[in-house]
């Protein structure tokens, strides 16, 4: 599902694509936060328009598997000091 579908607007490595600048980065994001969000996301306890039917369609193993994908990518963010 990353590949397929969350690539579309979060890149497919993670780290977003040109055409959405403002659609998160989620490459070396946390698993447990990354699945926490999904999870809140298609119960409909955390509300977006975008992200609610998309995680609907998600299994828990979906879930599981996307963030455990988005979590183990390098993030091309950088931390100030």
């Amino acid at each position: 599902k990353a590949k397929t579908v969350c690539a579309a607007c979060h890149g497919a490595d993670g780290n977003g694509v040109q055409a959405f600048p403002d659609y998160p980065k989620l490459a070396g994001q946390h698993q447990d936060y990354l699945e926490r969000t999904l999870r809140e996301y298609k119960s409909g306890g955390r509300k977006n328009a975008i992200m609610a039917p998309m995680a609907q369609t998600l299994t828990a193993k979906d879930i599981s598997d996307v963030a455990a994908f988005y979590a183990s990518q390098k993030s091309t963010l950088h931390v100030r000091r």
